[in-house]
């Protein structure tokens, strides 16, 4: 038993990791979410109460479940690097480790940690004559509204955090669960994903308060109203009805026949000489097959780092774009690499007019350990865990540019990759200019075949689809592998690419209609950003300088 009773807590925390790490692809099992910090919180709380320093074990338990998560849901960077996967956790969990760190200081305490245990007894067999239940800040239901909100502001300002520090991945937050339960992601277009973590993150704890409540009553045989397990739930109604009416309200839109080409070049041969011959064949034939679709599509798209070499730059790749374009009525949007004075872009491109009208847009988010190694000069140990996956820098591109198709009714934000994971620099694009009425389509090119056919590509998607939300504006994704996909505007993917099989990893292409929308109405996230998030920031710094003033005070 005692064995046992040193070991649960551990096992509590890697079981957070491991049911946090089940809502997200591979295995998709959403509503998970919902008591995935359960067992974390459970081990913070009751347990450890003799630690000599229960800080730094409420950091390690909250360290452990971070790893547990880290490594098993981002498993699928071992496809890059093996070492950098490893290393990268170490890093990434040091933000679950703070939010633990944070729910122990907050931690209700009880009378009985003041009194003996006979005494405690003994107010316990009054509790059940007199059918009252002893004095404990577990029993009250402001008490827990109280806790609930505090801790799941900090939980959505670690996610915060880590979306934006040392260039930012924020990847997979606990809102992110939700991406296929649409009604419930609908309140994005105010609070962004922060708020969708807010929700889950309360709920996680309220279903902790109500469960030792429980037990507390059980004691004394007494029951009160539990109004913070019924506003809890109420609220989440409130969320879904929400949700449920906000996506049947339909705004002007005006149909845009697009066709997104799935190449499916395996990664080892995107750059390789021997192969330029055979891409070449690929694009033309996929491409054909769009165009000679009825009525023959207004957008084409290639995904990112389509061609061999760069199209502005490079002879061949550049007379295979523009003799294709020169032949073909629609416009063309495609990836490749650009470069000026030196220095590369991971740059999208759209061509119109016959190859008459070229218009350019360099990466602005670039993905560290993935297009850059940070202090590679200053520190040669970075450089070396990754190995010759990233043997140069690309340059960060400064504006985010644009793009008008022929079509001018159309204005299209050409992101590249991970750009479509990070709501703040998809916005931008949205924001209407001196020159420009803002993006009223997203458009996202991406390379997912590093990953190979591992959860990477979908667990990109599932990030992605938000920003529909955020911005209420529809996106098209063409990618290399992984997923090619039509989203609408509330974040519901409507057409995919799949072969006979149902897999998105195949080479194809996808047409249909995208309903774009006519007004450019911008929503509350769009004209402020994460401004949620930064309130529950405000709000936890808060709480911590108070927790810690009140606890100095106790003897």
């Amino acid at each position: 038993m005692r064995k046992l009773a040193v070991a649960w807590p551990w096992l509590a925390a890697i079981c957070s990791g491991l049911l946090y790490t089940s809502c997200f692809a591979p295995f998709n099992l959403t509503w998970l979410c919902w008591i995935a910090l359960a067992p974390l919180i459970t081990a913070i709380w009751f347990s450890g109460r003799e630690s000599r320093h229960p800080w730094l074990r409420n950091l390690a338990l909250g360290y452990v479940t971070g790893l547990t998560f880290f490594w098993t849901a981002l498993s699928w960077l071992t496809t890059v690097s093996v070492l950098g996967w490893f290393v990268l956790q170490f890093y990434m969990a040091i933000y679950v480790a703070l939010w633990a760190w944070f729910c122990g200081l907050l931690r209700p305490r009880e009378a009985r940690r003041q009194l003996s245990a006979s005494k405690w007894d003994q107010m316990l067999a009054e509790a059940r004559s007199t059918a009252a239940l002893p004095r404990s800040p577990w029993t009250k239901s402001t008490n827990n509204l109280l806790l609930a909100f505090l801790l799941a502001a900090a939980w959505a300002t670690q996610e915060w955090l880590r979306g934006w520090v040392f260039s930012g991945w924020g990847w997979n937050g606990l809102g992110v669960a939700l991406h296929d339960t649409w009604p419930l992601i609908q309140i994005a277009e105010f609070t962004g994903v922060a708020g969708l973590s807010f929700m889950v993150a309360f709920a996680n704890v309220i279903l902790v308060t109500t469960a030792y409540r429980l037990v507390l009553e059980a004691r004394t045989h007494t029951t009160r109203p539990h109004f913070d397990l019924t506003l809890t739930m109420a609220a989440i109604v409130g969320v879904l009805t929400f949700g449920l009416r906000a996506s049947q309200v339909s705004a002007p839109t005006k149909p845009l026949r697009v066709a997104a080409v799935q190449s499916n070049v395996p990664q080892n041969q995107k750059f390789d000489p021997q192969f330029t011959t055979k891409i070449f064949d690929k694009f033309r034939s996929l491409s054909e097959i769009a165009l000679r679709s009825n009525p023959p599509p207004d957008l084409l798209i290639w995904p990112e780092s389509s061609m061999p070499g760069p199209v502005l730059i490079e002879p061949e790749s550049n007379k295979f774009v523009m003799d294709l374009t020169a032949s073909a009525e629609s416009d063309l949007l495609l990836g490749t690499i650009d470069e000026e004075n030196r220095d590369f872009y991971n740059a999208a491109l759209l061509i119109s007019d016959g190859g008459e009208r070229v218009q350019a847009y360099r990466k602005v988010h670039l993905v560290p350990f993935g297009e850059y190694v940070p202090g590679r000069h200053r520190v040669p140990l970075l450089a070396r865990i990754v190995g010759d996956q990233v043997p140069g820098d690309f340059s960060a591109g400064r504006e985010y540019t644009v793009f008008s198709l022929t079509n001018s009714d159309v204005q299209v934000a050409p992101l590249i990759c991970f750009e479509d994971t990070i709501g703040e620099l998809v916005r931008q694009f949205v924001l209407p200019t001196e020159t420009n009425p803002g993006a009223n389509l997203l458009v996202d090119i991406t390379n997912d075949g590093w990953f190979l056919h591992s959860a990477g590509s979908h667990q990109h998607l599932a990030n992605a689809i938000f920003r529909c939300v955020e911005t209420r504006r529809p996106m098209v994704r063409a990618a290399n592998t992984g997923v090619t996909c039509f989203v609408n505007q509330s974040g519901r993917i409507t057409q995919a690419l799949r072969d006979e099989t149902g897999s998105t990893f195949t080479e194809g292409v996808l047409t249909g209609e995208i309903n774009v929308p006519t007004e450019h109405e911008l929503t509350f996230y769009t004209r402020h950003g994460e401004l949620f998030a930064k309130l529950c920031a405000v709000i936890t710094v808060v709480a911590i300088l108070i927790a810690t003033v009140i606890q100095r005070r106790k003897p």
